[in-house]
């Protein structure tokens, strides 16, 4: 299954063409590779997915062509979810 399609019917993104930009962005990784939406993927796979301060990282339990909203939940199980600490861009004073 593709990459977007399984986050669109698992509901960790909840449009496919959401999903489509944030893989472009090089926001997704499976199994510690940056992946495109188009990458297939298998069951136990790890994803980890960026959104803005948070990185959410999910093993895939199962894949289905569609579920509905209570057992899409069971598609996927949430192995950890860290918080990125905000960096400050640095100021650099180019005058002497």
């Amino acid at each position: 299954m593709r990459l977007d399609k399984f986050l669109k019917v698992s509901r960790l993104i909840k449009r496919r063409t959401l999903a489509k930009e944030v893989a472009d962005q090089g926001r997704i990784t499976v199994n510690g590779k940056v992946s495109k939406a188009s990458s297939v993927i298998k069951v136990g796979d790890e994803l980890a997915i960026r959104f803005g301060q948070k990185v959410v990282t999910a093993r895939i339990e199962m894949l289905k062509e569609t579920v509905k909203k209570e057992e899409s939940t069971m598609m996927y199980t949430i192995l950890k979810e860290e918080r990125l600490e905000k960096v400050d861009p640095e100021f650099v004073d180019d005058e002497d």
